[in-house]
């Protein structure tokens, strides 16, 4: 039975994740790297560990001693630990970081792709159990969206791309035919409280896949968090990428987005 590893951030994607995983004969062996990953991992997989993202060499010898030749990276895990001294960075991490010519996301994640390669771990495609949780192109919600809300996916969806392929984030806040707020370190659920208050409300959320995106890492998704944060910034509508942005907990998403009139649209680049 093949041992695939899963280096788990924050969100309910590598619990399901897991469960496809073992639905198809394989054993998951998961790795918490930051405080707040789902309780259920811990159960749901055939073997668990909490190992801080910066600990790369114990990360390294948990996967080797579990016989891991196949990893994939899930959940949140936010650049901003980095920055704020809330991640101990052993000497091997440190080593990794002092090589890269920056600290963008995709440079990041490439650079420990390569060292996992160096041990003999490979990196899986991210979408290659959850393919099901994208949706296609079209309308997910009763409520359809306006015709203002229309323009203003189309508008957001341009904008998205561009910083996506600036490797700056994947989401921004538009109104208007206006860029409220663009994700950036902070996170998409921290860019939309922004971007909300900003605009006071009525604002629309646009969440896309790099020009360039790299499926075995950073797939772009929506879930519950999203539509929490949408509703305490008064976001109306959302709007993500068809074929390419995974859903989450879909019918939790459609129950809140029901009861606050929020519209989310699934589309392609117009």
């Amino acid at each position: 039975m093949l041992n695939i590893g899963l280096l788990a951030g924050v969100g309910r994607l590598p619990v399901e994740f897991t469960k496809a995983a073992q639905g198809m004969g394989a054993k998951v062996v998961a790795v918490g790297v930051v405080p707040g990953v789902d309780a259920e991992l811990a159960q749901a997989a055939h073997a668990f560990a909490a190992i801080g993202v910066g600990q790369l060499r114990q990360i390294i010898d948990y996967l080797k001693l579990n016989q891991v030749t196949q990893v994939t990276m899930l959940g949140k895990v936010t650049k901003e630990l980095m920055f704020s001294g809330g991640v101990a960075l052993d000497q091997e991490m440190q080593a990794l970081l002092a090589l890269l010519p920056d600290h963008n996301d995709d440079t990041i994640m490439l650079g420990f792709v390569k060292r996992l390669a160096m041990e003999g771990i490979g990196v899986l495609d991210q979408t290659a159990l959850l393919k099901p949780l994208m949706p296609e192109a079209g309308v997910l919600t009763e409520r359809q969206p306006s015709k203002v809300e229309r323009a203003d996916m189309t508008y957001g969806f341009r904008m998205a791309k561009a910083i996506g392929g600036l490797d700056i984030g994947q989401t921004v806040v538009v109104k208007d035919a206006a860029v409220l707020a663009v994700e950036a370190i902070e996170g998409t659920d921290a860019c939309i409280r922004r971007g909300g208050s900003l605009g006071r409300g009525e604002v629309t959320v646009v969440k896309v896949a790099k020009p360039q995106q790299d499926n075995r890492f950073d797939i772009p998704a929506i879930g519950p968090a999203t539509l929490k944060a949408m509703i305490e910034a008064g976001a109306k509508s959302l709007a993500m990428e068809a074929g390419h942005t995974l859903l989450v907990d879909r019918s939790t998403v459609l129950r809140l987005a029901a009861e606050n009139d929020i519209t989310i649209v699934a589309m392609n680049e117009q």
